[in-house]
């Protein structure tokens, strides 16, 4: 139960975010970009940091702890599903293409690739109905998180008795949701981005204080007692075969190994980092990750934001999830695991919090966690009002008056958190909703929008059709098989494959003056040889983007010093003193090489003097 100081810190906080909300609410209705963008006067260093926050998800948060709890040093690369390491590639070369294009949202960025003819507008829509659904998916994916968190510390019996209304215990996780919900919305719709991000910024600050408390914490508990994991469990290497056995320790987790279905760990991290590349070399799909890298002051800004989020997330996440993790194993036999009498892993976070943390830095943490969980759906509601706003409503109303575009930027974020809400409430856990969103959704994703970046013969009919052909499996698939989303990825992927260069070829090209603009704008390396030739007939001195070697080489660097960055704190917090030393030297030379090879270089490209 919560003590007096506990709920008087995630009261201030919640005030707090009321206060952020209305004192930025005059600057977000200046105009379109500010409330979308932050006028994009925000520094680079502030919109990594909210981009951390916002990835710093109270839902993802219990997933991972889950995994690190079940699958020891090996669940670093479970992650790659979304994948992580998508940021990587955003730092090394696609947020400067992108940030190029100078637009407000990814699909407005369609009509800068493809133009406004048939297959421009077709691929306009299609990318907002795109992003809306994944934006929904993602809302409802932080809904239910949070309200299987809440649970834990109000209980429900104190509750109902002053609720009205009878709530089955399946669904009580959802009408805690609604609840926290609605303090997000305020401050999101009323300060737009700027509001998000300043917001974002103190809940960074609250989650970064309780994560060194919580390692502290783990790292005493394991210098104290001896912690029962099965053999494999502290090794990050694996083979074939996930070769994790619980029994005689928790019998209970080889039922959730069976039904996570990661048990031949090779073929599926093999599926994992093939579909994780081909989505990274695609960009950000149209969420709150895009509109932090639009909202940046420049191209280099949007390098640095990208790069700077990793540092700032990952770390500080690693040092929670790894001592929550140890904490968990170390005294499982008193945690409460049960919701209305099934065993549910993805609890551990919430149980852990509820026995080991002590009066003052629970509260602080919890507001914290309520904190990351509004951040994310701040973020992600900002990005859904875009979408509608900007490549809906302003689309068919363009000489809007402001008030007009202001009531409906609020009506449209109350529209996408009700149907959000609704949609909620058909999602039992976060594992569910997450494999459908990282490996069905954006299986569909994948195709159209990688090609659109490498092939300049790809136009917007190819675009429109790569994508309904793949987000049409990606909505049946799950209906009709109880396998593992990943395991029908690639199938997804060949019938988008066959959709785009069908829908290619049944079109004539992209009009020559849209297609030169965008590559003299955005200079891709790829296969845009015809283009190249225009572009040096009109400007003779126009040299092409020979950088595809060193942008892998740093992307393959980069990879390595954000698992290190993972690692690191786990083997901290482990006592595991060599591998963390070694990890650490590793680390030093990959950010020596990516400071030569990546930072220098990319310097020098945006006319910045190297001191």
């Amino acid at each position: 139960m919560l003590q007096g100081l506990d709920i008087a810190i995630i009261l201030a906080y919640l005030v707090g975010t009321i206060l952020i909300g209305l004192a930025l609410r005059k600057k977000a209705q200046k105009s379109k970009d500010d409330y979308l963008l932050g006028g994009k006067d925000l520094p680079w260093y502030m919109l990594g940091l909210s981009n951390a926050s916002g990835m710093f998800d109270i839902s993802g948060t219990m997933w991972l702890v889950t995994l690190t709890f079940v699958y020891g040093l090996k669940s670093i690369w479970i992650p790659w599903l979304w994948p992580v390491f998508n940021q990587v590639f955003l730092m090394v070369f696609l947020a400067t293409w992108l940030r190029r294009s100078q637009v407000t949202t990814g699909a407005e960025w369609i009509h800068f690739r493809f133009g406004r003819g048939k297959g421009g507008n077709r691929s306009h829509s299609i990318i907002v109905i795109f992003a809306i659904l994944s934006c929904l998916g993602f809302l409802a994916y932080g809904f239910i998180g949070l309200g299987k968190f809440v649970e834990i510390f109000i209980p429900w019996e104190v509750v109902s008795a002053y609720i009205p209304f009878d709530v089955p215990a399946l669904y009580i996780p959802h009408f805690y949701g609604i609840v926290f919900t609605l303090f997000a919305v305020f401050y999101s719709i009323l300060g737009g981005m700027s509001g998000i991000v300043w917001t974002d910024l103190l809940q960074y600050s609250i989650m970064t204080v309780s994560s060194i408390a919580i390692a502290v914490i783990a790292w005493q508990a394991m210098g104290e007692s001896t912690m029962n994991v099965p053999e494999g469990w502290m090794d990050p290497l694996f083979g074939w075969n996930l070769d994790i056995d619980w029994t005689g320790i928790i019998d209970e987790v080889n039922v959730k190994i069976a039904q996570d279905q990661y048990s031949l760990f090779g073929l599926f991290f093999m599926l994992m980092v093939f579909k994780g590349i081909l989505s990274s070399i695609a960009g950000p799909a149209p969420n709150y990750d895009m509109q932090k890298i639009l909202s940046t002051k420049s191209p280099l800004e949007a390098a640095k934001m990208s790069g700077f989020a990793i540092v700032a997330l990952m770390p500080t996440r690693y040092l929670m999830v790894g001592g929550f993790s140890v904490l968990a194993i170390i005294f499982y036999n008193d945690l409460n695991l049960e919701t209305a009498g099934i065993l549910d892993f993805e609890k551990i976070l919430p149980a852990a919090i509820s026995q080991f943390v002590p009066v003052g830095l629970l509260g602080l943490l919890l507001a914290g966690l309520l904190a990351a969980f509004m951040s994310t759906f701040a973020g992600t509601l900002n990005a859904a009002q875009a979408y509608i706003v900007n490549d809906i409503y302003l689309k068919r109303n363009p000489d809007a008056s402001p008030t007009k575009v202001k009531n409906m930027n609020y009506g449209s974020g109350m529209l996408v958190v009700l149907v959000s809400i609704i949609l909620g409430f058909f999602v039992l856990d976060v594992n569910s909703i997450l494999q459908w969103i990282v490996s069905a959704l954006y299986g569909s994703y994948v195709i159209s929008n990688t090609l659109k970046w490498y092939w300049w013969r790809f136009n917007g009919e190819g675009y429109f059709w790569g994508m309904v052909s793949g987000i049409i499996p990606a909505m049946i698939f799950p209906l009709v098989t109880d396998t593992l989303d990943l395991y029908y990825f690639p199938a997804i992927l060949v019938i988008s494959l066959i959709g785009s260069i069908i829908g290619t070829y049944s079109a004539p090209p992209t009009n020559e003056k849209i297609l030169t603009d965008f590559y003299k704008k955005t200079r891709p390396w790829g296969f845009w040889k015809p283009v190249l030739n225009k572009v040096k007939e009109q400007d003779p001195g126009f040299t092409k983007n020979s950088n595809f070697s060193r942008d892998m080489f740093n992307v393959f660097i980069g990879v390595i010093a954000q698992t290190l960055l993972v690692i690191i704190p786990l083997y901290l917090i482990l006592h595991d003193n060599i591998s963390m030393i070694v990890s650490l030297v590793v680390l030093i030379i990959c950010v020596v090489i990516l400071k030569k090879n990546w930072w220098d270089h990319i310097k020098k490209e945006s006319g910045v003097n190297i001191k």
